[in-house]
């Protein structure tokens, strides 16, 4: 299995929409301006990306185009997890055909697996596929929490080369990280970048960065390269906005601020709705500190 190919930060890619449809023409914009903080590399069809409401074959052309548009300048990370195993691994296949570098697969939502339910689902997605693959564990979306245990299991394995670690629980990434030598974990929270990476974590997958690429990856750097104080003060700076991002269900708030950056449209697909009156003006006023 090929290592996982960056440090600092991923940006967790927004899909912009317009009258329904994605809209490739923002989508092109928004990974130009990625390319050009040189973000190392990028997620499409995550958990910002709206996965969940778009279909496969909008999955593969986001993919495509990605891997098209950055042509090799920054790393493409596809989102293929489903909570139905035969159909993450028909996806792995196709996303891995279309030149992608790493895989992101979710922990399968709904089903309730069992242990080992989950260590067969990543094993079969493994099989299917010689890239890395990162297994994103987000138990606030899917109602699973994956065991530390089963983690190392499939990284021993070679069935895991990373883990997006999204719990909020940063007692449990010190534990991975200690119990799993060699694993490769990146904060899936953007206010617990700096602690991930004080426990030796390799960086973030960021929904922040769709917004200020170079500060996110330039927190990551300062502290790779022994600016500690820089990193922190960065963290503690920009969290008024992490925390912004986070007042309702994500994307919301980060696809409101980049319509207000003229990046998109500030359109969604349901369920998933427009931030509210009261949101926005919470919004508006952090757009107003942090952009003019």
């Amino acid at each position: 299995m090929k290592n996982i190919l960056f440090t600092g930060a991923s940006t967790a890619l927004i899909t912009p929409f317009s009258d329904g449809r994605i809209d490739t023409d923002s989508f092109g914009r928004i990974i130009d301006l990625q390319l050009g903080a040189k973000i190392p590399a990028l997620t499409v069809c995550g958990t910002t990306g709206e996965s969940a409401t778009l279909s496969d074959k909008e999955k593969l052309e986001l993919i495509s185009f990605a891997v098209s548009r950055a042509a090799g300048k920054a790393k493409i990370i596809a989102g293929t997890g489903s909570n139905d195993t035969a159909h993450a691994v028909k996806l792995s296949r196709k996303a891995e055909s279309l030149g992608c570098d790493a895989l992101l697969a979710v922990t399968p939502y709904y089903n309730k697996a069992s242990p080992e339910g989950l260590y067969r689902h990543y094993s079969e997605i493994a099989g299917a596929s010689s890239l890395p693959v990162i297994l994103y564990n987000v138990p606030s979306r899917t109602g699973l929490d994956a065991p530390v245990g089963i983690i190392k299991r499939l990284f021993e394995a070679g069935a895991v080369a990373a883990v997006k670690e999204a719990s909020g629980n940063i007692s449990k990434t010190a534990e991975l990280i200690s119990i799993c030598p060699g694993i490769t974990v990146y904060s899936g929270n953007d206010d617990a970048i700096l602690p991930t990476l004080s426990l030796g974590g390799k960086g973030v997958i960021s929904v922040l960065s769709n917004l200020l690429p170079g500060e996110v990856q330039s927190l990551c750097t300062d502290f790779f390269e022994g600016r500690t104080k820089a990193a922190a003060a960065s963290q503690a700076k920009l969290y008024p906005l992490i925390s912004a991002l986070f007042s309702t269900t994500n994307p919301i708030p980060v696809k409101y601020l980049m319509s207000r950056l003229g990046l998109c449209r500030a359109e969604y697909r349901l369920p998933m709705t427009a931030p509210t009156a009261g949101e926005k003006e919470l919004l508006d006023r952090v757009f107003e500190d942090y952009f003019s």
